[in-house]
């Protein structure tokens, strides 16, 4: 069916209500926009999907969220036999609509005869994951778009194991959906009737205890918490979104009591409405922070985004504050979880980090000196959790996950990043160098470059907007993967992988080897000097992402080569 023929069905079916398609008609001699809204279906992806929140197939919306969860419904009736009444756990996000959403999610499945627990309020995505394996559920469902601009939403799914979707079981609840080609045949319940029956119950303070607990049993240093935490002081910002209860009451429940919290993004906003973008990674978003530190004169400065899965930071530096990117802090999170287990004797045999391929390599020596692995997944923090499933039944013990995006985890009460977890973690280092070696987290990570070498690490994306931009965007990966380039900034280029094929190849050698990962569409090219770059186009915004990685015996040449490599590279980009 044409873009234009979906257009009028959606304007002449009774099913769709009035207010949606007054918002069509709104629309109807703007072609262009009519057809970015319904060239495509809003594509559900591994994890879920997301998009701009309108009318359209290739909007966020209740009927869009009603197919999504019909799919759901069906894959669970059709691949589990206790499905119905193991259940699925919904949480939500501050965005416009979530609530709504949620609720729609609930009676979809309700209507399909499946149990739905509902938290009452919103809630962190990490708490949903939780939760899933807390009550033993069948999947998970959370409305959020993460830190996308206020004009998004999304829907990811989890697995009764409390990850994300993996891709072979998200094909299947993808086949699902697509099958859904007339929305009339979604079921739906009443709220009330789903009540009464039993399939609609409501999650409360008793979850968030629980989770509370586990988050603090996977802590090192409690105990100095406890005795010190009064001597680091704190300002936190939620960004308006989930993270405030939680990290607030967890940070105060550990001794950290000198913390201060961005009142004016204390609340849920839907419209994000005191910064740009609620993203932790931009220092655009610390600014009422950084404001309120010119009087409270804190040690650290933390920031979360809207689902509080992801979380920033600044340290104190002087008269001023300096962010740490997501890979400055991984880094700290590995040494120091490392050093105190082996400081305590309680670093196991098989110590195990998981990290993503477009994260920090500097990971690599720090693990070495405690006899730890590293493995390598897939952007996404579900092939984080994915791994750690698969180490239940091995002798390896898992200590950290992490992404150079922000997420981490410590732990497996669950099976995504969270930065609940992260945020009590990061205080955690804060204090025990400051109280124990009296330096902070930029001396610290001074001391491990001075130790291992100097990584330095950068993104760099392309926004291309709509159906145009989707075909710009593989475009310029297929004609990579078609012609590779003999050299970048001067380097000769020896590896290059293509994760698509599944294939590395070493361009001195001719020697290929295979990716034991799941396909996706990521280049890598790996230089002679050892720099590498990265090409991937963004799972959640219509972006090309390129990053970037060297390593150089001193920071002012790493600058400069970094600098080098991707003046050079984008230029050739350009010209592609």
């Amino acid at each position: 069916m044409s873009y234009k023929s979906k257009y009028r069905d959606w304007l002449l079916n009774d099913y769709f209500d009035e207010e949606t398609k007054e918002e069509l008609e709104s629309i109807q001699d703007n072609e262009q926009e009519i057809e970015d809204r319904f060239y495509k279906n809003l594509e559900f992806g591994t994890g879920g999907m997301r998009g701009k929140m309108g009318a359209g197939t290739n909007r966020m919306n209740k009927y869009i969220v009603r197919k999504a969860t019909q799919g759901l419904a069906n894959y669970i009736i059709n691949y589990s036999e206790d499905g119905k009444e193991n259940g699925v756990v919904i949480a939500y996000d501050s965005r416009h609509k979530s609530r709504e959403f949620a609720e729609e999610t609930a009676l979809v499945l309700a209507g399909n005869g499946i149990k739905a627990y509902l938290f009452s309020e919103l809630r962190p995505t990490p708490e949903l994951s939780f939760a899933v394996r807390e009550l033993n559920a069948e999947a998970g469902v959370v409305v959020t778009a993460s830190h996308n601009p206020p004009e998004y939403n999304g829907y990811k799914v989890y697995g009764s194991d409390g990850c994300q979707l993996v891709p072979d079981k998200a094909r299947k609840v993808i086949a699902e959906i697509n099958e859904l080609d007339d929305f009339s045949l979604i079921k739906r319940m009443d709220k009330s009737e789903a009540e009464e029956e039993g399939l609609f119950k409501i999650l409360g303070s008793d979850m968030d205890e629980k989770y509370q607990e586990a988050v603090i049993d996977v802590l090192p240093d409690v105990e100095l918490a406890n005795k010190a935490g009064n001597n680091l002081k704190i300002i936190y910002t939620p960004l308006h979104g989930t993270g405030n209860k939680p990290v607030r009451d967890i940070l105060s429940t550990l001794g950290f009591k000198e913390m201060m919290v961005v009142q004016r993004q204390a609340e849920p906003d839907p419209d994000f409405s005191t910064v740009t973008s609620p993203n932790p990674e931009d220092r655009d978003a610390y600014t009422l922070a950084l404001e309120l530190a010119e009087s409270y004169n804190p040690d650290l400065i933390m920031a979360t985004d809207p689902d509080a899965d992801r979380l920033g930071a600044l340290v104190k530096d002087g008269e001023g504050y300096t962010a740490l990117n997501g890979n400055e802090i991984g880094v700290l999170m590995a040494d120091y979880l490392l050093s105190r287990k082996k400081e305590e004797n309680l670093l196991p045999d098989n110590p195990v980090i998981i990290k993503t391929i477009v994260s920090t390599e500097m990971i690599r020596p720090i693990a070495d000196k405690y006899n730890t692995i590293v493995k390598d997944v897939l952007t996404g923090f579900k092939y984080i959790g994915e791994e750690i499933k698969k180490m239940e039944t091995t002798d390896e013990e898992f200590i950290l996950g992490f992404e150079e995006s922000f997420g981490y985890l410590t732990g497996t009460y669950v099976r995504d990043k969270d930065a609940v977890n992260a945020a009590a973690l990061l205080a955690m280092m804060a204090l025990y160098y400051q109280e124990e070696r009296e330096i902070n987290l930029l001396q610290r990570l001074s001391e491990l470059r001075e130790e291992h070498g100097f990584f330095l690490e950068d993104l760099e994306s392309m926004r291309l907007e709509g159906k145009e931009g989707q075909e710009e965007i593989e475009r310029i990966i297929a004609s990579l993967r078609e012609e590779c380039p003999a050299e970048i900034a001067g380097e000769d280029l020896v590896v290059f992988k293509d994760y698509l094929s599944r294939i590395s190849r070493d361009l001195k050698s001719g020697e290929e080897r295979e990716i034991n990962l799941p396909e996706s569409n990521v280049l890598q090219f790996i230089l002679a000097d050892e720099s590498k770059i990265t090409i991937r186009p963004s799972g959640t915004e219509p972006k090309l992402k390129f990053y970037f990685a060297v390593r150089a015996n001193s920071e002012e040449n790493a600058k400069s080569r970094l600098e080098n490599l991707k003046e050079k590279f984008l230029v050739m980009i350009d010209k592609v």
